[in-house]
């Protein structure tokens, strides 16, 4: 239990500053008349559900690597993090995320609708990918719960965004602040999975 209440916490503050601006994405499909309800719930579980497996993926080929190497892999958050605080410190022109492009989902037939969701969601979701591959990395064990707080929260995410929906000046301030406070974040945990690396500067017993 004492183990477990630090992981869930973690999962929590990882899932929410990681995906953050998805908040606002979400209020923008769940506002457009082409989507349903639950093709924008859909098509967000799917696309959180591939970059959980590829990170999934990716971190268990970490597994094999002495765990004080795994470690190292904290430069991928604590990297971001400090390239979000330069662009913090350069302005909003600085942003290039291109969010502008990712509400503009494809269009199609509507069986295809929630793999457009997916879609955005994976490739808004590159700061997830850097930040939970070196999380599973560094406690395989915590893989199932990290997973299974991501599903809670994005189930609590969807309905949130659909109550923001006649709530834009307040969906893009979530938006703004949630950016502010990922620099911060994403520095914090790649200080904390560093932490691990300093098996590296003991001595061989």
């Amino acid at each position: 239990m004492e183990q477990i209440l630090p992981a869930l916490g973690v999962s929590v503050v990882v899932f929410i500053s990681t995906n953050i601006d998805d908040i606002l994405l979400l209020s923008a499909f769940f506002a457009d008349p082409g989507f349903t309800a639950r093709q924008v719930v859909a098509g967000q579980f799917l696309g959180m559900a591939a970059l959980v497996l590829a990170s999934v993926a990716c971190a268990l080929l970490a597994v094999r690597v002495p765990d004080g190497w795994i470690g190292l892999l904290g430069l991928a958050p604590l990297a971001l993090g400090l390239r979000g605080l330069w662009a913090l410190r350069r302005g909003p022109g600085a942003d290039d995320d291109g969010d502008d492009d990712d509400e503009k989902p494809p269009g199609g037939a509507a069986r295809f609708k929630a793999l457009a969701v997916a879609s955005v969601t994976i490739a808004n979701g590159g700061d997830n990918l850097g930040v939970y591959i070196p999380l599973f990395s560094s406690a395989p064990g915590h893989v199932p719960l990290h997973a299974a707080v991501f599903a809670v929260m994005t189930g609590a995410f969807c309905a949130l965004g659909h109550r923001l929906v006649h709530h834009p000046v307040l969906g893009s301030r979530i938006r703004r602040y949630g950016r502010a406070a990922l620099p911060f974040v994403l520095i914090g945990l790649g200080l904390w999975i560093l932490s691990d690396a300093l098996a590296l500067a003991r001595p061989a017993g």
